[in-house]
């Protein structure tokens, strides 16, 4: 699993995004991973296109849910937050703490809010 990186998401600008589950068919390790594009007009835009990536890899892929990602790279800040209309609201906290292990030097944060 070390080959998948943790987040692939857009260098700037608001987005939407999702929490995906990674796991080998048949079994015990997992990983949570998480993407987002504001070329995405939808949530599923996303994971239409990581899934078959991911089954090439070996691994299958489950949607956690989604949301929105504000990513201001001049202030080094993420913000996290709303919901996927189709997926349901992603654990933003889980979101949060991976991209901490990227964004090392930045401020991320989260909410509930839909804007």
């Amino acid at each position: 699993m070390a080959a998948v990186r943790d987040v692939e998401i857009d260098p700037e600008g608001t987005f939407k995004y999702i929490l995906v589950r990674l796991q080998r068919p048949g079994g015990e390790e997992r990983r949570d991973i998480v993407r987002g594009t504001k070329a995405a007009e939808f949530h599923n835009h996303i994971f239409e296109k990581v899934n078959p990536e991911m089954e090439k890899l070996g691994y299958e892929c489950k949607c956690l849910g989604g949301g929105k990602i504000d990513h201001n790279s001049k202030d080094k800040k993420i913000r996290v937050f709303g919901l996927s209309t189709g997926y349901g609201k992603a654990d933003h906290s889980v979101t949060v703490e991976i991209l901490k292990k990227v964004y090392t030097d930045y401020e991320i944060t989260w909410s509930d809010d839909k804007k």
